[in-house]
């Protein structure tokens, strides 16, 4: 079984990783999630009908900025100089889904999937702000790493 970094050596406490001695490289990460909810929901941020403004253009403000804000919100995190950040929506009103897709860059020692994972949380919570008056159904559902790459871990690629 594989250790847990994040638990110390006695394994009765956590502890942020020392990545002191290992070496920079480009780390880059993507994640998704998807929001579910009412057809016509969907319909009117499409249109851009939503009282509040542009439902996409704040939710990716708000994902960069929860990118750059993750080592505030999860403590073990390590602060890190993003390079960059480009988050991505995909509407179907016929389904009534949203899928935000983030991919989080860095040249450093750890990697950025917390970053990309808290992208997407943080845009869909985005879009549950400005949609929640219309419809208190929204569900935020499957964010998960889609790939990574980088480090010494090497690439990862889920199998969808």
């Amino acid at each position: 079984m594989k250790r847990f970094t994040h638990i110390d050596e006695d394994g009765g406490g956590s502890r942020m990783v020392d990545v002191t001695g290992k070496g920079a490289t480009v780390r880059e990460a993507v994640a998704r999630g998807v929001l579910l909810m009412k057809p016509d929901t969907v319909r009117v941020i499409e249109e851009g009908a939503v009282l509040k403004g542009d439902v996409f253009g704040v939710a990716k403000i708000a994902g960069i900025m929860g990118a750059k804000r993750t080592s505030d919100l999860i403590p073990m995190c390590h602060p890190l100089e993003l390079t960059g950040i480009e988050i991505t929506f995909e509407s179907d009103s016929a389904k009534g889904q949203i899928t935000i897709d983030a991919a989080v860059k860095t040249v450093g020692r750890t990697g950025v999937e917390m970053e990309a994972m808290t992208a997407v949380t943080v845009a869909a919570l985005a879009v549950y702000d400005m949609c929640k008056s219309a419809d208190r159904e929204i569900v935020i559902a499957d964010v998960r790493l889609m790939k990574k790459s980088g480090g010494k871990s090497g690439t990862f690629m889920r199998d969808e």
